[in-house]
């Protein structure tokens, strides 16, 4: 089968994409406002209305991906793929984990010592935490390089590719939509988890996990066939069977679906941090990217795009080739902007606005810059 899509059909894989990523640098512009908290309610409940938005960023990301990469060739071995497709991340992953900590250190510790951007302390910005950030990137992310999660994941993704596809290819739709039910319940899950205890569930000795999870055991009921992948197997189901409903019937399903999933994702969030001010293991529940109402609004923004099946357009084909560039460089400028905008002069909706345009451009501008050369492209490709 072909590794490839079809040639109409990469304008909307192109809007995907975009969309993607203007929406993950909305999200981190408006971080620094959630993280006001009960300090500043007004720029806490900005932050979270127009954050909650921004929730279907990474899915889209992953399904965009399995779009492009799903069915895998027949004649690609497993190494073969996995040498290719995570090779390419190696380099971007090890360039930026050293990059964005020594752009934060530039900014926080001599350009802009004094911000009051989450409250950062001055300690973190000391040349030996520098060094320290300069290594441990092979362990994990940290906070200068926040966004760079993802690309830890997708490797797993990666990984695991090869695998799926293998049953996928021979897979008939029920069975395909049989997994995605099962998926569909692990979306559930952190709410279970949450709700338990209220319940009467006290943990394992002192453990609070579920299924099978404990201790010395993280590999609960569903571990194996939850997370991204469902989003991944999701995006190929989708691709191979795209909904024939009228417009009638997307805007029926669709619009209510994402509003409910914004209602709870959104109201969801203030609500539970009410009850546990400041605990972000409960909060980060409420914006889970596998959680029940980020797929919820996932879902009708891709099959949207999809049915919208833009032409393919030079303009769009260029900002898309550049948006891996941009999501990998744009955090620590997300800070910048935020400082820039700090006067009581503008709204809070209007500073997140302006923040978020003006990362978005200066990434834009670096990404591009980059892309010009040999030396550099290899960062952002």
């Amino acid at each position: 089968m072909k590794n490839s899509i079809d040639k109409e059909n990469i304008g909307w894989i192109d809007a995907l994409r975009i969309t993607a990523c203007i929406t993950v640098v909305f999200a981190h512009c408006c971080d620094p406002f959630v993280a006001q908290f009960d300090a500043n309610r007004e720029m806490f409940m900005t932050g979270v209305f127009l954050g909650s938005l921004t929730r279907p960023c990474v899915p889209l990301f992953v399904m965009m991906t399995a779009v492009l990469l799903l069915p895998i060739k027949q004649d690609t071995n497993y190494g073969e793929f996995c040498k290719k497709r995570i090779g390419r991340l190696l380099t971007p992953l090890l360039f930026w984990s050293i990059a964005l900590p020594l752009l934060a250190f530039c900014y926080f510790a001599y350009i802009n010592p004094d911000t009051a951007n989450l409250q950062l302390s001055a300690d973190e910005y000391t040349a030996s935490n520098l060094v320290t950030r300069l290594y441990t990137f092979i362990f994990n992310f940290n906070f200068d390089t926040i966004p760079l999660w993802y690309l830890y994941m997708l490797i797993g993704l990666y990984l695991i590719m090869p695998i799926i596809n293998a049953w996928l290819v021979n897979a008939e739709r029920k069975e395909i939509k049989q997994l995605l039910c099962i998926w569909g319940v692990t979306l559930l899950l952190p709410y279970i988890k949450m709700i338990a205890p209220v319940l009467g569930y006290n943990g394992n000795y002192g453990h609070m996990g579920i299924l099978g999870e404990c201790d010395w055991n993280v590999y609960g009921t569903f571990y194996y066939v939850s997370g991204f992948i469902g989003y991944m197997i999701l995006a190929y189901y989708l691709k191979k069977y795209p909904l024939q409903w009228s417009w009638k019937k997307m805007a029926a399903i669709c619009i209510p679906m994402f509003l409910v999933g914004y209602a709870i994702t959104s109201v969801g969030y203030i609500i539970t941090n009410s009850h546990y001010p400041g605990n972000y293991a409960y909060l980060e529940i409420l914006w889970y990217f596998t959680g029940i109402n980020v797929f919820m609004m996932t879902f009708p923004v891709f099959v949207v795009i999809q049915k919208i099946n833009a032409k393919p357009r030079q303009w769009m084909q260029k900002a898309a080739s550049l948006t891996f560039g941009v999501y990998l460089c744009h955090f620590t400028f997300t800070f910048v902007s935020y400082d820039l905008y700090d006067t009581p002069s503008l709204p809070y909706v209007v500073r997140i606005l302006l923040a978020a345009a003006t990362t978005l451009v200066i990434s834009l501008a670096i990404t591009w810059i980059m892309s010009k050369f040999a030396l550099t492209r290899r960062f952002i490709k």
